[in-house]
């Protein structure tokens, strides 16, 4: 295959499982879901969070794409995800195509449901 990837992927890091922002943009990557997997893309959230966190945060908001545990933060500083204030870990987007080439990055603290549309938009121009 040529070292392609499968899919596009949609790989999102947030701060904290069940909290407002974090909720919010779950689920909204959630009632998208079917929308990203039709246009040929995989989600994927990351946050400091432990599996056991993870597992319970799925369950109750039915997200239906995996949930990654960066306790120790090395994933987050190798695809260069800052803090906010130094203290809240970075809640950044990115759009990667199927050779693995980051196509589009989003970072924004604030409009976390914004993440979703900026992501589904480039999606299906790929």
């Amino acid at each position: 295959m040529g070292g392609e990837r499968s899919a596009v992927m949609v790989l999102y890091f947030y701060p904290k499982d069940e909290t407002y922002g974090c909720t919010q943009e779950a689920c909204r990557f959630r009632d998208e879901y079917e929308r990203f997997t039709d246009a040929g893309a995989e989600v994927v959230g990351v946050s400091p969070d432990g599996p056991q966190s993870h597992r319970r945060f799925a369950e109750h908001n039915r997200l239906p794409f995996a949930l990654l545990s960066d306790a120790d933060g090395e994933l987050a500083r190798a695809y260069g995800v800052g803090r906010t204030l130094g203290v809240l870990p970075g809640r950044v987007s990115y759009v990667i195509d199927r050779k693995g080439i980051v196509r589009h990055v989003f970072d924004s603290q604030l409009r976390a449901k914004k993440h979703v549309d900026e992501a589904l938009a480039v999606v299906q121009r790929l």
